[in-house]
């Protein structure tokens, strides 16, 4: 959510950043937001004059008391009550026009940042960088759940009679090495001083209007039935949650937390779920990285947290690339984000494992979270990055890792977290 000074002092800036978005549709709620804030200050302007003239209505009453004048007190009275009810009935006005502004600032896209380059979707994103050689082996890279079945490792047949389409049985040294992964990533964002947590995996609704958009919501969330919560889909939903309503001292800041989670996604939509595969699933987990820092920090965290789940991947010898994302494919309420991808050395291709976000101040508006600083409370800038959510990072591992005679390397960096094994072979 913006900052409402930004329609009233600057309407054609905020109009240009949602053609930027292509979201013409969403053109007219500037001017609605606009009358609509008109409105409600020169109402709030009336309730304060007429508070002001209560009290000074109200103050003769005692004089006329003291003078005795009885016979005035009455429609003195009259007059104070009066007043009380139009006040009254201003404040349920202002109270009306407040929830309409918020329905339509919720829905107005984040000002995204100057360097985003302009796009439709993610078929406009931009390449930024290569880190590792993309391999392609003399042999061939079975599909990633063949690889899996092969070390009875994957079971989706039993899933699908337990659970339905979308869940999966990880089994044995399969299972084994995805936790490995997960391990590895938490110590991995422990060592680069990142604190380390473990968060609710239900949050409630306004937590949920609060760190994501509507649309997002609407597609990704599972509701609790007959409850006020909801599965999270990303352990960042959690993690900004945690600090709703807080004011924080900025000598405190910038928070750097490293979360691990189950995620539960519908992934309804023109994607869909992966049938035999892994790559899109209703659950999978993740080790995520989130930090709340002042805003003049945020560009300054950015870089470094991608960068650091470019070093992890390449830690694990998997190549991968990063994405600058295009204005078109950058959810409202970010800022700026870009996407890292792993090599495929079966599709030849790269494929996301990651994204990496700067939302402002978007969220923390919307969740009411402030530093304390010497000019007053001020809304902070949060952060979100994927260290590493598997079963996609298990897919880039297995891939890049397979050896000519069907075993799979372990990296060295998980071969602690193995009971010491160099590889994984079929039985």
């Amino acid at each position: 959510m913006i900052d409402i000074k930004l329609i009233r002092e600057n309407r054609d800036l905020v109009k240009e950043n949602i053609k930027k978005k292509f979201q013409d549709e969403k053109l007219g709620l500037v001017d609605e937001v606009y009358e609509l804030d008109k409105t409600y200050r020169e109402c709030k302007k009336e309730a304060d004059d007429l508070r002001a003239k209560r009290n000074e209505v109200s103050d003769k009453i005692g004089t006329l008391v003291r003078e005795g004048k009885k016979d005035v007190i009455a429609d003195v009275k009259k007059e104070v009550n009066a007043i009380s009810d139009a006040i009254a009935e201003l404040e349920a006005k202002e109270e009306n026009l407040a929830q309409e502004i918020r329905n339509r600032m919720m829905v107005i896209p984040n000002i995204i940042d100057k360097s985003v380059p302009i796009g439709r979707d993610d078929s406009e994103n931009v390449e930024l960088e290569r880190f590792g050689e993309p391999v392609v082996p003399a042999y061939e890279i079975p599909f990633h759940a063949d690889i899996c079945e092969a070390f009875n490792g994957l079971d989706k047949e039993s899933a699908g009679r337990t659970s339905g389409n979308g869940f999966y049985y990880l089994v044995g040294d399969i299972a084994r090495l995805h936790e490995a992964m997960i391990a590895y990533a938490r110590d991995f964002m422990i060592a680069k001083g990142f604190t380390y947590c473990i968060p609710p995996f239900m949050i409630r609704g306004d937590v949920v209007n609060g760190v994501m958009s509507f649309a997002e919501m609407d597609a990704m969330m599972y509701k609790i039935e007959n409850e006020d919560l909801y599965l999270i889909g990303t352990s960042e939903h959690s993690m900004i949650g945690r600090f709703k309503g807080q004011i924080i001292k900025s000598e405190d800041l910038p928070i750097a937390m490293t979360s691990y989670s189950p995620c539960f996604r519908k992934e309804v939509g023109a994607h869909g779920l992966e049938e035999r595969g892994l790559y899109r699933v209703h659950q999978f987990e993740k080790q995520e990285m989130v930090v709340l820092c002042k805003p003049e920090d945020a560009f300054t965290w950015y870089d470094k947290m991608w960068h650091y789940t470019v070093e992890f991947f390449r830690s694990l010898d998997v190549p991968v690339r990063t994405l600058e994302c295009c204005s078109g494919d950058l959810a409202d309420l970010k800022v700026k984000s870009c996407d890292v991808e792993a090599w495929s050395p079966r599709q030849q291709k790269y494929f996301e494992v990651g994204s990496c976000s700067t939302l402002g101040d978007a969220q923390a508006r919307r969740l009411g979270i402030r530093m304390k600083t010497d000019h007053g409370n001020e809304y902070l800038a949060t952060l979100n990055n994927t260290v590493v959510a598997s079963p996609r990072g298990l897919i880039a591992l297995v891939e890049n890792n397979y050896q000519k005679d069907g075993s799979i390397k372990i990296p060295k960096v998980l071969q602690p977290y193995m009971g010491g094994k160099e590889k994984i072979e079929k039985k």
